[in-house]
């Protein structure tokens, strides 16, 4: 996608991000059970507008990457971590998604952090080539670590640095 615009997040965005956070989930990279009704504010707790970077095209939001930190420890704050990532699916495949980790690793920096991490299912392959890609490693697995949609499936632990 041409001229894609990513910028931080606002308040106002949260319903079109709770829109395409329910319209984009799958086993495929979520953990949790489908989300059902009531649903939880978008925003909440660790990750507020400001841990949020989204992309525009045609005046909608088609992606979303979360960047916060690992812990809270100050002995690991020159740690970032992408927390999530979230593309339309009308969006997939035309470089919304590079964009975004390619954002998240400029704000990792911005911020001052040495190392950006992430943690991808296995069988997410999409995802971690992308990963792979822009210059992710693998640092570990947790094997087996979550059982969706009636597998066990491994937890990639990826990371970079950022100097």
């Amino acid at each position: 996608m041409p001229d894609l615009p990513i910028r931080a997040a606002h308040h106002s965005d949260e319903r079109e991000l709770a829109l395409l956070d329910r319209a984009t989930w799958s086993h495929l990279h979520a953990v949790g059970p489908p989300p059902q009704p009531p649903y939880e504010p978008f925003f909440g707790g660790r990750f507020g507008p400001s841990a949020h970077l989204v992309a525009e095209h045609g005046g909608r939001l088609v992606g979303y990457v979360r960047l916060g930190r690992p812990t809270e420890l100050a002995s690991n704050a020159h740690v970032r971590q992408i927390c999530g990532l979230a593309v339309s699916e009308e969006a997939r495949g035309r470089g919304v998604g590079r964009a975004l980790v390619r954002a998240a690793v400029q704000e990792a920096r911005d911020r001052g952090a040495r190392r950006i991490t992430l943690r991808v299912l296995d069988h997410n392959t999409p995802a971690r080539a992308l990963y792979e890609s822009e210059g992710f490693v693998v640092e570990g697995v947790q094997p087996e670590e979550f059982f969706l949609g009636g597998r066990y499936v491994d937890d990639v632990l990826m990371g970079r640095s950022l100097l």
